[in-house]
């Protein structure tokens, strides 16, 4: 993370403790470089502003797939056909062929496990016949029981792919997934046997997607639903949003820092607006809380108290006064204020660059 609440903490710290010294000195009255005796104002001074005030940060990312998983063979032959890495299969399409026969996939968030026909119960069941129904192969009520009249449904399917019309359907035959996939491997080509349980296909979801990693200190800038700009290898921006944030805390790549990070998944508005190579390097802008029509001022104007708390330098009319000051949000360099009588437009002291 480039830019966050964590670094804001220790910005303030430093610029406060550069700001303080410089004003400080000015305000003592000590001479300058010409020997000539200070006023009391401030090298520099800057406005109070009113505005809206964005806490943001910049992430590094990396663009992929959504949902990768393995498929596995569901019975042992001889792979005879397989997709074309970077396809898309789509329900009812073959997503391989083992001895010939087809291997087509079906939409379900649960396995296909086991050979099911009539008298079997469960959820697979369930998942089956709503993927009939789909196809429009009607007759049946879509729940978890396997009658003769789905039996009757799955004999229709299966002629319509000139398969044998057996009125039963198992792993050998169909494979579920969450939805369209996209062909991210082949792991047993044509010619190459296949095995029960051995994987045959690396597949992912066919919507793009932004993995990055973020602070656990900064994790309250990327909830679930915040607002994010990724910028692309080929120079465009898209939008988006944090749609998934990681449950296990671990720790960064980088050996230098051990802080504990999350891994967070942004989905795009338009994902099918976003090309380029299956893996490529992004960069992450988050917009966190929005603090609206407030007055801000920047950091290094802030003057740490003798008697704690912040204030700052008020300049007006060849005069300086110090006020007590309420702070607010740090972010994009900027910090809001309340309190001292405060207005916009208001000219506070601040260090010469």
């Amino acid at each position: 993370m480039r830019r966050g609440r964590a670094a804001a903490a220790a910005v303030v710290v430093l610029a406060v403790a550069a700001g303080s010294l410089a004003l400080t000195r000015l305000g003592s009255g000590e001479e300058g470089d010409g020997g000539a005796r200070n006023t009391g104002l401030p090298p520099a001074t800057a406005p109070v502003e009113r505005g809206d005030l964005r806490d943001s940060a910049q992430a590094d990312g990396m663009l992929g797939y959504d949902r990768e998983r393995k498929v596995n063979a569901g019975a042992a032959g001889t792979m005879t056909w397989t997709p074309r890495t970077g396809s898309t299969v789509r329900r009812n399409e073959r997503l391989y062929e083992v001895d010939g026969r087809p291997v087509r996939l079906m939409y379900g968030s649960g396995p296909m496990y086991r050979t099911l026909k009539p008298g079997d119960k469960g959820r697979d069941v369930e998942q089956l016949e709503r993927n009939l129904a789909e196809l429009g192969y009607t007759g049946f009520t879509p729940d978890d029981e396997y009658t003769e009249l789905t039996a009757a449904a799955v004999k229709r399917w299966q002629k319509s792919h000139d398969a044998k019309r057996t009125g039963k359907v198992g792993p050998q035959d169909i494979a579920f997934a969450a939805g369209k996939v996209r062909i991210k491997s082949v792991e047993a080509g044509a010619g190459e046997q296949a095995q029960p349980g051995a994987p045959v296909l690396v597949t992912t979801g066919s919507e793009r997607v932004v993995t990055f990693r973020l602070d656990v200190a900064e994790s309250q800038l990327a909830k679930a639903g915040t607002k994010v700009t990724v910028d692309l290898p080929d120079g465009t921006t898209a939008p988006g949003k944090v749609s998934a944030v990681g449950r296990t805390a671990e720790p960064g790549d980088d050996p230098q820092d051990d802080s504990p990070k999350v891994t967070l998944t942004v989905s795009f508005d338009k994902p099918d607006d976003v090309g380029g190579f299956d893996q490529s390097p992004v960069t992450v802008s988050l917009t966190g809380e929005t603090r609206k029509d407030v007055l801000t001022v920047p950091v290094n104007a802030l003057l740490a108290l003798p008697g704690g708390g912040f204030g700052l330098q008020v300049v007006r009319g060849g005069t300086v006064r110090e006020v007590k000051v309420e702070l607010g949000m740090f972010a994009e360099g900027r910090v809001e204020v309340s309190g001292g009588g405060l207005r916009e437009g208001t000219k506070v002291g601040v260090p010469k660059i």
